[in-house]
């Protein structure tokens, strides 16, 4: 198990949990009815989607981190860099196969976001705008991938995967500063697009019949994710930045439970949320920045 650690590492297991809730998130925005086992496809293509991604975030930061965070698997010599590269690309392979698996649609999605994840490690993460739009594409395909599970769904309520990509932006761009600290100025910026997206969740609740249900979902994820953000705009230093970055990663899964409650699906949403747990669990074995 300790020779298994440092690969488990790189795959970020408790970001891989909030990709799941994208999916489902996205199969209850499609109305699924949940009714075959097929769409474990679709599960297990963002798995391999999001740990292909993040590990290959560590191949091309490798150098840097070396400097950086030389305790990371690659820099530490825990993982060998050819070893990581095969490990992110074979994921990255799996979750397009796993995705086409299901269907066509779902596969050229699965290929889209594989294809932004790699733009964004390799080029758009260094660029103060382009770095948290790419990221926040591929979340926001990844909940289009969820919704492929019915395809004309995407048509009628593919707009809605514009908030997670506002949401990651945020994230992204407060991740920016977790090393050496930040501006407040980004804090707010992020604090805004927290806020659009909370406000569209309930606006969206309200017009589905479903606001006193979202309601609960909406301000508790509120409260993950203002606290650890108010505190690092009064010290923004790298410490409390990178908390303020970990709650708003783990805290995706109550803005996915959120959207299945604000379809009505409150049973699933309940579901989502109790993947909170573990992902907390995991947060505390493996990094999640």
């Amino acid at each position: 198990m300790s020779s298994l650690k440092p690969y488990l590492q790189l795959t970020r297991p408790a970001n891989l949990v909030t990709a799941v809730a994208d999916i489902l998130a996205g199969m209850a925005i499609a109305q699924f009815t949940f009714s075959s086992f097929s769409p474990v496809y679709l599960v297990l293509s963002t798995l391999g989607l999001y740990g292909g991604g993040v590990v290959m975030n560590d191949v091309f930061d490798a150098k840097l981190d070396s400097i950086e965070r030389p305790e990371r698997p690659i820099p530490s010599g825990k993982v060998p860099l050819k070893s990581a590269v095969l490990l992110g690309i074979s994921l990255l392979f799996f979750g397009i196969f796993m995705a086409a698996m299901y269907s066509v649609t779902s596969g050229m999605i699965a290929i889209v976001v594989a294809m932004l994840t790699i733009l964004y490690n390799r080029i758009a993460k260094h660029h103060v705008f382009f770095g948290p739009l790419t990221m926040g594409l591929c979340r926001g395909g990844n909940l289009i991938l969820g919704m492929s599970v019915l395809p004309e769904s995407i048509q009628k309520w593919g707009f809605i995967a514009l908030l997670p990509i506002a949401y990651i932006g945020a994230i992204t761009l407060i991740s920016q500063d977790e090393v050496h600290g930040g501006k407040k100025r980004t804090l707010y910026i992020a604090a805004a697009l927290y806020l659009m997206v909370l406000t569209a969740q309930l606006t969206v609740a309200q017009q589905q019949g479903n606001i006193l249900f979202a309601l609960p979902f909406v301000l508790l994820h509120a409260s993950l994710i203002g606290r650890p953000l108010w505190n690092a705009i009064q010290n923004p230093v790298g410490p409390m930045i990178g908390k303020a970055v970990k709650s708003g990663v783990i805290s995706l899964i109550v803005m996915n439970a959120s959207w299945c409650v604000a379809f009505g699906l409150w049973p699933l949403a309940l579901a989502v949320l109790a993947l909170l747990p573990l992902s907390i669990l995991l947060a505390k074995v493996f990094a999640v920045t």
